[in-house]
């Protein structure tokens, strides 16, 4: 078989004329209809996926910003000195450097912390329930390790909580979602490939004979195999366009993040993260030149 120049091969997929060999690749039937199927369904599918590695880093980022942005303490005591003992790290946390204005957590919402598990009839005054207070962090002088020892020793009772033990799993939860995203988005590339294969396999086998009759009229193996890819990486482009464009329909017609507060009602694109999307069909596209131009190298190769 003749050399198949790369740069040839792509002059000739953007050229606009086609050549004898074009009319060798079905317009119609199903390795077309394969072909942008799988590419507008994968497209769909990466838009979806793209959009989960995006809304997980946003949430990582502000699950580790709200968590980090306050601490707790709780102040544990008798009945007795439970008072004295929340004025005393009130005091302690008003002097503490890095430090907001500290709050105590009025009775009403520590019912609602509570109802969840206990229900909204249960009296939280007849329970031995700890005072809260919620200390905004508004400076990078906060030393959580310093405060906590100055508890220890001023205040026993009251044990501050950096939300560590909150903050870390969620995060490394976030990051593992968005690694999800990045796989899914990988994967979907392979299975737009390896269908893209196929159908050129079965458009090129079924047109086995015609292939010898033009090599023997003098038809290059550059001819033949620039049509196929012309034709796959086209039919691959249009079908991911539209797979994209429906995808990216869907994504705004989801809910608002601000309206419900969940994670899926965050899923979606914010800003610029909107032409992300659009990087979809060329990636498509060349996914279907270099399937197409590996199958015909393997076939024609094969066909004698």
């Amino acid at each position: 078989m003749r050399g198949l120049n790369l740069m040839a091969l792509w002059r000739g997929l953007a050229g606009a004329e086609g050549g004898k060999g074009d009319r060798i690749v079905p317009p119609t039937g199903f390795t077309a209809q394969l072909t942008l199927f799988s590419a507008g369904a994968m497209a769909f599918l990466a838009v979806f996926a793209l959009a989960l590695a995006l809304a997980t880093g946003r949430l990582a980022d502000r699950w580790s910003q709200e968590l980090a942005g306050s601490v707790t303490i709780r102040v544990s005591a008798p009945v007795a000195q439970q008072e004295a003992e929340v004025q005393s790290a009130l005091s302690i946390l008003q002097t503490t450097p890095g430090a907001g204005q500290p709050r105590l957590l009025p009775q009403d919402e520590l019912a609602q912390l509570l109802e969840p598990w206990f229900g909204p009839d249960m009296p939280v005054d007849a329970l031995p329930v700890p005072a809260l207070i919620d200390l905004p962090v508004t400076g990078d002088d906060f030393d959580a390790e310093g405060l906590r020892l100055r508890l220890e020793a001023e205040a026993p009772g009251a044990v501050l909580d950096d939300h560590t033990e909150w903050r870390r799993p969620l995060v490394s939860a976030a990051h593992r979602l968005r690694v999800l995203g990045i796989v899914s988005l990988v994967l979907i590339g392979a299975a737009s490939a390896a269908m893209i294969t196929l159908a050129a396999k079965a458009a090129l086998a079924a047109n086995v004979q015609v292939i010898r009759v033009l090599r023997l009229i003098g038809a290059r193996d550059l001819t033949i195999a620039t049509a196929f890819v012309r034709r796959f990486t086209r039919r691959a482009a249009v079908g991911s366009v539209i797979g994209t464009l429906a995808g990216m329909g869907g994504i705004a017609l989801l809910p608002d993040a601000s309206a419900a507060g969940g994670f899926l009602t965050g899923l979606g694109f914010h800003g610029w993260d909107w032409l992300m999307p659009l990087t979809i069909p060329l990636v498509a596209a060349g996914v279907g030149f270099l399937a197409t131009r590996w199958a015909a190298l393997k076939m024609l190769e094969a066909v004698r």
